[in-house]
């Protein structure tokens, strides 16, 4: 299988060998438009059969510490005008399904992207269970691409709770978390 990995930053990337995988990667850059722009570059380029993004995440239910995998996507900025008809959720949790994906992979979590680091809980908009400022958009070229998506996230702080502050001191913990979950999968 190949398969795309992508992150914000290069400090959320570890040391990944997955067997029976060919794995390339691709780093995003912070925000939905760079992420946008370099993720669809990569799927061109490489031509995966599968992209899994990674990175960090904060929460409102989970634990700093916690790796949280999710399927479904939406973008808190667009679900502001969603009462004008536009369009601001995805999943892929059937695509998966149909993929092989294994069933611990197959999570119905859901990550709520925009265009802010989440500091203050009036912003979060609807329940999610990690909030990024990535995901949705790579979901939403994968999408375009007909190419299956999930993400796995590692939450580093609660929204509310000097959230800058504890991502910028979880971020080692983070990167050595995801690869050690990483190197521990099988497709």
């Amino acid at each position: 299988m190949k398969l795309l990995i992508t992150y914000a930053l290069e400090e959320e990337k570890g040391p990944v060998q997955i067997p029976d995988c060919i794995v390339s990667y691709c780093c995003t850059g912070v925000g939905k438009v760079s992420t946008a722009i370099n993720t669809y570059e990569a799927l061109l380029k490489e031509r995966p059969d599968m992209v899994m993004n990674i990175g960090t995440a904060g929460t409102l239910h989970h634990q700093v510490g916690e790796i949280v995998v999710c399927s479904n996507f939406f973008d808190r900025d667009l679900e502001k005008i969603a009462h004008l008809g536009v369009p601001f959720s995805i999943s892929f949790s059937e695509a998966l399904l149909h993929a092989g994906v294994p069933e611990y992979l197959q999570s119905t979590g859901t990550v709520s992207t925009g265009d802010t680091f989440l500091t203050d809980l009036s912003e979060s908009g609807s329940h999610a269970d990690v909030f990024d400022m990535e995901a949705f958009a790579a979901a939403q070229v994968c999408r375009k691409l007909n190419i299956p998506f999930f993400s796995v996230k590692y939450v580093t702080d609660v929204i509310g709770q000097n959230s800058i502050k504890h991502w910028e001191d979880k971020l080692e913990d983070a990167r050595n978390e995801l690869a050690e979950f990483l190197n521990a999968l099988r497709f």
